[in-house]
């Protein structure tokens, strides 16, 4: 169960990234009010809880409903993943991250707003934080036939953890910026991409290898 756990939490990690997210929640912010500023923090990390957890519990009978198996799913979830996580060993996720930022902040001036916008469901909860690998990552793990009810638990438990150091990186973001630079952000960022891409590669095993045992009993 903990080892479950751990694994779990080492993938949230690198998926949801909260160092990542933080100079993004600092750039849509900057100038903004601390009280505002708090508020946008706690409303996205919430609202991305429920988007998370909606798909952990309801995920599983869509894709009965839509007639997908989990292993076509997990592989299909295990390639994402993968794409990810080229995307960060080449730093072009971070660079799409920026892109999607100007674009907020130069919609904000040209249209100035008498107060802030409200931007805690997007780009904010979705997708910085509850993106498409987040909840392709939380439907494998809760969609899978080997987990029992504590070990759901305890990846519910380590999302929530991930969820919380978010909260923390949006609250702590200029902190974080001015610890870490440039310079090392980017090395965290290259080195998580490497173990995402081998935790994708296990997904995409996993789903051939529960294919081809299924067509050899066939």
């Amino acid at each position: 169960m903990l080892h479950q756990g751990f694994v779990a939490l080492v993938t949230f990690l690198v998926v949801v990234d909260p160092p990542g997210v933080a100079p993004m929640f600092a750039a849509l912010t900057h100038g903004e009010p601390a009280a505002w500023r708090r508020r946008m923090a706690i409303k996205a990390v919430a609202i991305a809880a429920v988007i998370l957890v909606g798909f952990a519990f309801a995920g599983g009978p869509l894709l009965n409903a839509i007639g997908v198996s989990l292993d076509a799913f997990r592989l299909a979830g295990g390639l994402l993943l993968f794409l990810i996580a080229l995307e960060m060993v080449f730093e072009r996720r971070q660079t799409r991250r920026e892109h999607r930022t100007q674009e907020a902040q130069a919609e904000h001036a040209d249209h100035p707003p008498a107060e802030p916008d409200d931007i805690s469901v997007f780009p904010l909860a979705m997708p910085l934080l509850a993106g498409p690998g987040a909840i392709a990552t939380v439907l494998l793990y809760m969609t899978s036939d080997n987990l029992t009810v504590g070990e759901q638990a305890i990846t519910l438990a380590a999302l929530a953890v991930v969820l919380a150091l978010c909260l923390a990186a949006f609250l702590l973001a200029d902190a974080i910026m001015r610890i870490l630079g440039k310079t090392a952000s980017s090395a965290i960022s290259r080195v998580l991409g490497l173990v995402l891409a081998a935790l994708a590669a296990q997904f995409v095993l996993d789903a051939l290898r529960n294919t081809l045992a299924g067509v050899a009993a066939a």
